[in-house]
């Protein structure tokens, strides 16, 4: 398995392949994604601006799809950059034959895989930080893995969780849900998971403290000692 950084401009991503091809192929679906975003901003700035579901002006697939599953979480499009933009990185190495695929988005996580991944939950300060980790199932089909923090990284919060990570197989929608729940859930309020019904989401775990609260269908948890050097930090949203 191939392991490389990648950067560009804000775009801090890692990216798993079993050949070069397939990590050059998720490089040019990440940054065709960029490129899609910033042309919205540039034709309509309120896009990257509002922290409320908003409709843009004429919009192309990537951003279409954020302000698409930003309105069901009730945030802003820009809450679900970081998964749409994943979520292309996997698409072009899909294109490019790849069976196993991973793009590691600063936390929000797109991956095909015909093997076990185990995927470790970082959670800063929290006495569980670092100490399980998902084993995902092997997937044919993409998957979104995201993770929303109110006390790790860059991006802006309203609430006080240590780590919310949320799975669907739309990568998008897995990414603005991490936000709006972390924004809402404390230990003694869980009500805005009541608000999934219905939705693409498969599962939720909140970590905050030392409590953990999950919702719906999670793969299996095992005990892991993640390796703070692998996680993919990133500086702002866009």
């Amino acid at each position: 398995m191939i392991r490389e950084h990648f950067e560009y401009r804000q775009t801090i991503a890692t990216i798993l392949a079993d050949e070069p091809r397939q990590i050059e192929a998720a490089k040019s679906g990440i940054l065709a994604a960029r490129q899609e975003v910033e042309r919205q901003i540039a034709v309509d700035p309120y896009f990257s601006a509002t922290f409320e579901p908003y409709t843009p002006k004429s919009p192309t697939d990537i951003p279409a799809s954020m302000a698409r599953a930003a309105a069901e979480a009730g945030v802003g499009p820009m809450a679900a950059v970081a998964g749409a933009i994943a979520r292309a990185g996997v698409e072009a190495m899909v294109e490019a034959g790849a069976v196993f695929g991973l793009v590691d988005n600063g936390g929000d996580i797109a991956l095909v895989s015909d093997r076990e991944v185990t995927i470790g939950i970082y959670a800063g300060a929290s006495p569980l930080s670092g100490r399980f980790a998902f084993l995902i199932p092997p997937n044919e089909e993409i998957l979104g893995i995201c993770t929303s923090s109110a006390t790790v990284g860059p991006s802006i919060s309203f609430g006080i969780a240590d780590a919310v990570t949320v799975i669907s197989p739309d990568v998008a929608a897995a990414d603005a849900w991490a936000t709006a729940i972390c924004n809402r859930i404390t230990v003694d309020d869980t009500s805005v998971l009541d608000d999934l019904e219905g939705t693409s989401i498969r599962g939720v775990l909140a970590v905050i403290g030392d409590a953990v609260i999950r919702w719906g269908d999670l793969p299996p948890i095992v005990r892991a000692r993640v390796d703070e050097r692998l996680i993919t930090a990133g500086r702002s949203p866009v």
